[in-house]
């Protein structure tokens, strides 16, 4: 096999993900010249949909079309950030190769400097996010959240053009995949301590036919095998609660010793807070 047809999304931070994956698969494959197809998803039109909306919608709203794609063998991989797949895939598709993690942490993009703590009572910040709003009024809860959808770009030019708003929540892997110019002038990034990323945050896995072992093989140099337990750690996690977008759910697994230590918060039917917690794989 001396090519591989990778789908993605057409956004700019999919793009940027697909060139990384490709640049990896070159470096391990000097002979070998990864093809990109660009997918429309569902999640990329229905702009209209909340993401914090529990619904069938919810299932697959990045991923359905690139999975399609693959079943009808227009492409060979589809690159996913980790965080939008599903945790059950549909019957012949499996993860083929998880890329090591970048930052896995939350950023507050906001108008002033200095972060959460540098915001005014009763400030507005957008995320569309369950996770993110429910954890954050736990750290601020004079916040106003309110929802906000569009592609990283567009979100960032949303906060510039929208003095209703004074920040945005967004992952920090994203941005520093879109590089240096990616936050308008005027605005200011930090990391918001205190709170715990959604599962996968920060990982880009790769999604194939589970009968195709040349695309498997070919795949293997890329794969970061540290990453993939602790990010399933985290996913098994939000497979056993039953969860997807709509579930305020923060995991972050880190590899410790030869184990993944997990570090967890959730709210409860109720909105209780479950208290984060730490569970260890004893098998490392």
């Amino acid at each position: 096999m001396n090519r591989i047809i990778l789908g993605t999304r057409g956004s700019a931070l999919a793009l940027a993900q697909t060139r990384l994956v490709a640049a990896q698969l070159r470096a391990a494959h000097p002979a070998f010249e990864p093809e990109i197809l660009i997918i429309k998803t569902t999640g990329d039109q229905r702009l209209d949909v909340s993401l914090s909306a529990p619904g069938s919608l919810e299932k697959g709203l990045f991923t359905k079309e690139l999975e399609e794609a693959l079943l009808a063998r227009k492409i060979d991989a589809a690159v996913h950030s980790l965080k939008d797949l599903p945790t059950e895939l549909p019957e012949g598709l499996v993860i083929g190769a998880i890329l090591e993690r970048a930052d896995p942490a939350d950023v507050l993009v906001s108008r002033s400097a200095g972060g959460l703590e540098a915001l005014a009572n009763g400030a507005t910040v957008a995320t569309s996010s369950p996770r993110r709003r429910a954890q954050l009024l736990q750290l601020r809860p004079d916040l106003t959240v309110v929802e906000i959808r569009g592609n990283v770009p567009t979100r960032l030019r949303k906060l510039a053009e929208n003095p209703a708003l004074d920040g945005l929540l967004l992952a920090k892997a994203g941005l520093d995949r879109l590089g240096d110019g990616i936050i308008p002038e005027g605005l200011h990034a930090c990391v918001v301590e205190g709170i715990l990323p959604a599962p996968g945050q920060g990982a880009i896995a790769l999604e194939c036919r589970d009968g195709d072992p040349d695309v498997i093989d070919l795949l293997k140099p890329i794969h970061h095998e540290e990453t993939a337990r602790c990010v399933e750690a985290e996913r098994d996690l939000l497979r056993k609660l039953g969860g997807g977008c709509s579930l305020p759910l923060g995991a972050l697994g880190t590899w410790e010793n030869g184990a993944v230590r997990l570090q967890t918060f959730w709210l409860d039917s109720d909105g209780k807070e479950n208290r984060p917690r730490i569970d260890t794989d004893e098998h490392g």
